[in-house]
């Protein structure tokens, strides 16, 4: 089969490549993909985590082609979305049946390809905030893809939504999708119950200071791949009472992504694609993800 390979010596590390087809262990589902999606993670970190000539990505929607031994799983010839560990960009993929979800009826293969791995995040980014009815939660980095979703998450379960973004113009359309503030920076904003944070470095340490008594910040993501340094000793002097941490997606995502697949189906959740092409293209789409060119989610078409 056909797959975009990790090549080091290509100027945007990937090429298309014939490997070996993949082999399904009794708990997985054979899936001829059709469509993928690109995550930031994928391509800002794929020189470090993936090694050369590896298949990389995680988000994958298609077409089941042989069902899983153990009897676990959706049918032969069910569409499907898939969230698993590598091995997504390419024209088939094994996955385990705890991470692939039946696409219902109505819902495009490549909008269900925009899923898994940013919307998951989002959801159990907003469930970790615990309760938000009502409540002020700030999202950064919501242009991007989890920041997307999480948006639009945060303000259907009723939460007060600060949208922080990196520019005026990454902040177009964020209103639609419940935000009930956009910002460009934190000074100025009021305190907040909850924050997911996707950026990182100083702008974490920002939002951090802006957590009001009993508050979460969660720290989803890295884009600005710079450390945070926050005053500790500052926010004793405030009381204490908040609290940090490293948020990890975890495994077992098929219910999850079923809610997701579930809530688009119904009108109520917008994958806000925001680059859709062939695969042949993927070098100009890694390169505009990276150097936050785009908004929203990149869907590569494997056809």
């Amino acid at each position: 089969m056909r797959a975009l390979v990790h090549d080091p010596a290509e100027a945007a590390g990937l090429r298309i490549a014939d490997v070996s087809d993949p082999e399904p262990a009794p708990n997985e589902v054979l899936v001829r993909v059709t469509a993928a999606s690109l995550n930031f993670l994928d391509v800002a970190y794929r020189h470090d985590r993936v090694p050369a000539g590896a298949v990389p990505g995680v988000d994958a929607a298609g077409v089941v082609i042989a069902a899983a031994r153990d009897g676990s799983g959706p049918a032969a010839g069910s569409r499907v979305a898939t969230f698993g560990p590598g091995g997504a960009w390419a024209e088939q993929r094994a996955v385990d049946t705890a991470d692939v979800a039946t696409v219902p009826d109505g819902v495009d293969i490549d909008v269900a390809a925009a899923l898994p791995a940013a919307g998951v995040t989002a959801l159990r980014a907003v469930r970790k905030l615990g309760p938000v009815l009502g409540r002020r939660v700030l999202v950064t980095g919501a242009s991007g893809g989890v920041g997307r979703f999480a948006v639009q998450l945060a303000a259907l379960a009723a939460a007060y939504v600060v949208a922080a973004v990196g520019s005026a113009n990454r902040g177009t359309g964020l209103t639609e999708l419940g935000a009930r503030e956009v910002v460009t920076e934190l000074a100025g904003v009021q305190p907040v119950h909850g924050v997911i944070e996707n950026v990182g470095g100083p702008l974490l340490g920002e939002a951090f200071a802006l957590l009001e008594e009993g508050g979460v910040a969660l720290s989803v993501g890295q884009a600005s791949r710079q450390p945070t340094t926050i005053d500790f000793e500052q926010e004793r002097l405030r009381g204490g009472n908040r609290r940090l941490e490293p948020f990890v997606v975890g495994g077992g995502h098929r219910d999850d992504l079923g809610v997701l697949l579930d809530l688009v189906a119904r009108g109520r959740l917008d994958p806000q694609i925001g680059w859709r092409g062939s695969w042949e293209q993927v070098g100009d789409a890694a390169q505009a993800l990276i150097e936050r060119r785009l908004t929203g989610k990149v869907v590569i078409e494997i056809r």
